[in-house]
């Protein structure tokens, strides 16, 4: 260790600049290789080692006017200028990533003297990482469209600007219910719902009927049961998959609610987490079964299953925002004048509507009721839901998908009673 202490510096730093440097010379060289034999390019590995070694030499030399740090800086970017401009008179190729890279390099030795390492190092391997994603940010371009942007503009709007301005006030004196936590009810499931597209569109694009699942499960995992049910009418020799899916799109339900869980409420995720996360590997076990006993092979894809939906349509934000509303007042109603009896009720009633928004009011703390209650409420409004999804598969799906999914949503349900008598 001592011998470590004992070494200059200013050493440590010239290797630093010189390695980094290096590498990123390398990356490029790497690059070029692939290029026309006649097409030349702006340097490689001697050449952006060179430029960071000058960078740091020059910083060094005049440490408080960087004067002539800056007059290298302006040399080497004429003298890139001059190339850049012969190289598109010649060849008529206009990127300007190389020149970007041999500038970032230039400016190494200021970065490793001033900065703490762990910048430099992301600094490094930022411009290692997105060299080598040219081709797959190519591939990604042809997936967007002019809606997508949109589609991530919204997102930024709801999440990252309405959010912090909307006041947290009670609407109504006595009852609360404000703004700031209605909004936000929108900002955590529109986030789930944009994660899951994101995933079905650019990740998994062609993904099969058990992945659909999985996914839509994340986004609804009732409308996901009523499109894969219709499919499986369409398609009978793949009903075990299609079955499966409905089964795995609802234990994806169970974890979908757990994180609503984590996000609003502490003290009801200390008491709720082992049932969730015992519900959700039993029914994903479950859908495992199905799909492990099935009697024909995979077929291709389908690739209209589940299409990708936006989720951040304004007329699906005005649904759930109307939701959560009208819930925040029919469930205040209710423990106002029936008490824990009504909030049971209740809580069995609204698995026929989307029961994320009844659920999220109960997390969110508004009401002045014990956390085993909450726990108890969400778990029937669950097994209410699962019984309308169980239905509905019967319903689209027909008497093949009845013989798989009545058994496995019984089961399910049954299990799900257990937590309801030992919170």
């Amino acid at each position: 260790m001592e011998l470590f202490t004992k070494i200059p510096q200013l050493l440590v730093q010239f290797i630093l600049v010189t390695v980094f440097s290096l590498l990123i010379g390398l990356s490029q060289r790497r690059i070029h290789l692939t290029r026309l034999e006649n097409d030349r390019t702006f340097g490689t590995d001697r050449t952006f080692t060179f430029i960071g070694i000058l960078g740091f030499i020059l910083y060094v030399l005049d440490p408080l006017n960087h004067a002539l740090f800056l007059g290298g800086g302006a040399a080497l970017l004429i003298i890139i200028s001059i190339f850049y401009f012969f190289h598109i008179r010649e060849y008529k190729d206009f990127g300007a990533t190389t020149i970007f890279i041999a500038l970032i390099t230039y400016c190494l030795g200021p970065l490793i003297i001033t900065q703490p390492i762990w910048m430099v190092l992301m600094i490094v391997v930022v411009v290692l990482i997105f060299t080598e994603l040219k081709e797959t940010f190519s591939s990604m371009t042809e997936k967007f469209n002019r809606d997508e942007f949109i589609t991530l503009a919204k997102f930024l709007i709801i999440a990252g600007v309405i959010l912090p301005v909307v006041p947290d006030e009670p609407i109504v004196k006595g009852f609360n219910l404000t703004p700031y936590k209605i909004w936000l009810a929108v900002v955590v499931i529109s986030s789930i719902s944009y994660l899951s597209y994101l995933l079905k569109k650019f990740v998994f694009r062609n993904a099969g009927i058990v992945l659909s699942g999985i996914l839509g499960g994340l986004y609804s995992s009732t409308a996901t049961t009523i499109i894969l049910a219709r499919k499986s009418r369409q398609e009978p020799r793949h009903i075990r998959q299609y079955m499966a899916a409905i089964i795995i799109a609802t234990a994806m339900m169970y974890l979908r609610i757990l994180v609503l869980v984590l996000i609003f409420n502490d003290s009801l995720f200390v008491l709720v987490w082992p049932w969730f996360l015992g519900l959700f590997l039993i029914t994903a076990g479950t859908g495992a079964l199905i799909l492990y006993f099935r009697n024909h092979p995979s077929g291709p894809p389908d690739p209209n299953l589940t299409a990708e939906k936006n989720p951040l349509e304004f007329r699906t934000a005005l649904i759930f925002t109307a939701l959560f509303v009208a819930f925040s007042v029919i469930t205040h109603e209710v423990l106002k004048r029936y008490g824990t009896p009504g909030l049971n009720a209740l809580s069995f009633m609204v698995g026929i509507t989307d029961i994320d928004p009844f659920l999220i009011n109960l997390f969110q703390g508004k009401f002045e009721v014990p956390v085993q209650t909450i726990a108890i409420a969400s778990f029937q409004a669950i097994i209410s839901n699962n019984t309308l999804k169980m239905f509905y598969g019967c319903f689209f799906g027909g008497k093949q998908a009845a013989r798989y999914l009545v058994s496995g949503f019984l089961l399910i349900i049954a299990l799900t009673i257990l937590p309801i008598l030992f919170i």
